[in-house]
Parts: C-alpha cells; sequence; structure tokens
C-alpha cells in the first residue's frame, strides 16, 4: 500500500490520491528482491573526468580566454609546431570536460558514453567534433581515452536583436567515444565472504536482510551496521560466487520504510508514504497580498512653443489586501486520508501548504520526516 499527492502550482488545494492494495489494518509488508534494495560491495562504477578541445564550431567558440588558446598551443606543440599561445584565434574551438562513467567489471577495449561541456563563454557545441582527450580517476590514473563528434539536443540560433534556444546547446554526448585502456581492478569476494549494502541505510531492514538470507542460507548473515551485511559463502557455493550471488539477489526481502513527506517548491509536488502521522495541533490560516503598480504619466506642457518638451511623471498605485486569519483546530489524525481530507478543508495554496507542513514540524505535530526540494 502507498500514497502519492501531486499539488500543482495552479491549484489551491492539497490533493491525495491513494492506492489500496489491502485494508489498511491488514497490509502486509511490502517485498522486494533483494537486488533492488542493496548491491554487492566492490561492483560500484568509477568516474572519469578530463579537459579537451572541441573544433569546428564555426565562429561560436570561445572568445580567446588564457585556457582555450593556450590548450590549443599545446596540443600544436604535440604535431611539431612551435606557434605562441597569444597568436592562436579561438573563436572556431571550445575548452570543454568531459566526464564519463566505467560500470564494474568492463574490460580493455569496452565503449562507454561521455559528456562534454562547454567550461568557457562558446555560444554553442553544435556541430562540433572533439579531439582526442584522456580520461582519468579520482586517483589521477588515466583509464580511457576519448573523440568524436558531439550530439546537441539543443540549438541556438538569433541575431544581435533576437534569437532562439532550445534547451543547452553547450552541452552533448558522444555515444560510445570513449574507449576504455586499463581496466579497473574489482574485488567482490574476500576470504570466502561479500558484503551487502543497502541503499538505504536502516537498522531494521539490515536486521530483515539478514534473517532473510539466513532462512535459506543457515548462519551465513552476520549484520555489520545499518547499512553492511557480510555473507559468507557457503561451502558447496565456494568456487562458484557467481551462482551464489544470483541466488542472493533473487531473495524476497521486507525492507522497512521511513514515514516520510518530499516537497518540491518549485514544481508544487508533494509525495506521502502511508506511515505519516499528525498529532493534535491548531493551524491559523491567513494571507497578506500587496500590489504595486508603476505607471508612466506623458504630458507636453510646451507642445505648440518653439522647443517645447516632453516630460514623464512616473506614478505608483499601491493597494494591501488583508484576510483575516482563522485558528482552526486540527485533531489526531492516524492515517493519511484524514490528514488528506483535513488539509483540504484548509484550501490553501501551495507555497502555504509548504510552509504549514514545516511550522507542523517544528511544533511537533507532524510524525514524519520532510524534505523539502
Amino acid at each position: 500500500m502507498y500514497f502519492t499527492c501531486h499539488l500543482a502550482p495552479h491549484i489551491a488545494r492539497f490533493l491525495i490520491v491513494a492506492w489500496l492494495l489491502f485494508p489498511a489494518t491488514s497490509a502486509p509488508a511490502l517485498t522486494v528482491r533483494l537486488k533492488d534494495v542493496a548491491r554487492i560491495s566492490g561492483t560500484d562504477g568509477v568516474q572519469l573526468v578530463g579537459f579537451g578541445l572541441v573544433t569546428g564550431l564555426a565562429g561560436d567558440g570561445d572568445k580567446n580566454p588564457v585556457y582555450t588558446v593556450q590548450a590549443f598551443a599545446n596540443m600544436l606543440q604535440r604535431f611539431g609546431m612551435s606557434i605562441p599561445a597569444t597568436a592562436v584565434q579561438a573563436k572556431n574551438i571550445a575548452a570543454v570536460m568531459v566526464t564519463a562513467e566505467v560500470p564494474a567489471f568492463a574490460r580493455v577495449g569496452s565503449r562507454i558514453d561521455v559528456n562534454v561541456s562547454s567550461m568557457g563563454d562558446a555560444k554553442s557545441l553544435t556541430g562540433g567534433v572533439l579531439l582526442q582527450t584522456p580520461l582519468l580517476a579520482g586517483n589521477g590514473k588515466l583509464f580511457a581515452v576519448a573523440q568524436g563528434p558531439v550530439v546537441l539536443g539543443g540549438f541556438s540560433v538569433g541575431g544581435s536583436a533576437a534569437g532562439v534556444q532550445k534547451n543547452h546547446p553547450t552541452t552533448g554526448i558522444i555515444a560510445d567515444g570513449g574507449k576504455l585502456v586499463d581496466e579497473i581492478e574489482q574485488r567482490v569476494v574476500q576470504q570466502d565472504t561479500l558484503d551487502l549494502v543497502l541503499k538505504d541505510p536502516d537498522f531494521t531492514s539490515a536486521s530483515r536482510v539478514s534473517e532473510a538470507v539466513n532462512a535459506i542460507f543457515k548462519n551465513a548473515c552476520q549484520t555489520i551496521d545499518s547499512t553492511t551485511i557480510r555473507v559468507t559463502i557457503p561451502t558447496e557455493h565456494q568456487g562458484r560466487p557467481i551462482e551464489f550471488i544470483a541466488q542472493l539477489e533473487a531473495l524476497e526481502v521486507s525492507p522497512d520504510v521511513t514515514a516520510r513527506i518530499v516537497v518540491n517548491e518549485r514544481t508544487g509536488t508533494i509525495v506521502a508514504n502511508s506511515l505519516i502521522r499528525i498529532g493534535p495541533c491548531a493551524i491559523s490560516h491567513g494571507s497578506l497580498v500587496i500590489s504595486v503598480a508603476e505607471n508612466a504619466n506623458v504630458s507636453q506642457p510646451n507642445a505648440f512653443s518653439p522647443g517645447g518638451t516632453t516630460q514623464v511623471t512616473p506614478s505608483t498605485d499601491v493597494s494591501v489586501d488583508e484576510k483575516k486569519g482563522s485558528l482552526i483546530p486540527i485533531p489526531e489524525l492516524p492515517t493519511v486520508e484524514k490528514v488528506a481530507a483535513s488539509l483540504n478543508a484548509l484550501g490553501v495554496s501551495t507555497r502555504d501548504m509548504i510552509a504549514i507542513f514545516m511550522n507542523m514540524k517544528r511544533a511537533g505535530a507532524l510524525q514524519a520526516e520532510l524534505r523539502v526540494n
């Protein structure tokens, strides 16, 4: 059983839409595959980054920043041409940062996608080609190189007076543009043990995962902390860790869920799960609206006399509308349905609803974790 709430910016009420699979009093614990709530330690990817140059920008490149012209001059020296940086023009070139992520167990020669983003004042990377760029890990070791034409998901066209832009023309991607030149060491099994790492750390969830594994593989698990469960590979599976891991990932477990409300003020979206509770409280809701209008009055007092001038006189209109607030008692709300009904009765706007949730949390009435994005 779960609940989702969506509050559009133009709607002044809090709407909660509930999907009830079972009655609230007899709802079974949510069961999911172990691989959906935990990962095997040592199977993480590695992030790579590099500095490169994109050429062929037809005048949309950088406006000769120092790092761009210096990088271009250094590149020319690699081809036997010694040209001072002061003599280089960079209008067809852009300095870019290149990022990529290597998945676990990738081998030498494997292809990866790379992202390219301008770091200077280039207008667009449309039609550009990334020159061969080394990609380094956080420890400074070279693992891959990238090169190829940049594909953009947007454009920017126009003149000095007007223009049209879609998405971001200064970022792009090169599909399979990176090539692995060195392998990343991955260690999953150490001394016949492996570690399960919960994606959402929780002591109760860790205990339940350990119980689920021990129910199938006797005394195989040891809970280290709220994140890590250490698993000893049974004797019959030693030497065949892949088969054992596959069986582990397929196990059904029941992770614990924290009462939580997530609010996105920009989009006006509120998502709450079924575990939220609100204690007895009282809410006073009122609003103050101040309108300020600035007008410009044009007059020509000497329009028919020689040398007459035109005068512009500004005028400002200010209006204040304050609605009276009322203290509304809210009883204890043990279910999300009752929370929805009470909040709907307030008839508040998106911004006010977010403020109410925050103040409920501060007052100790909201028994849930509140996250505001």
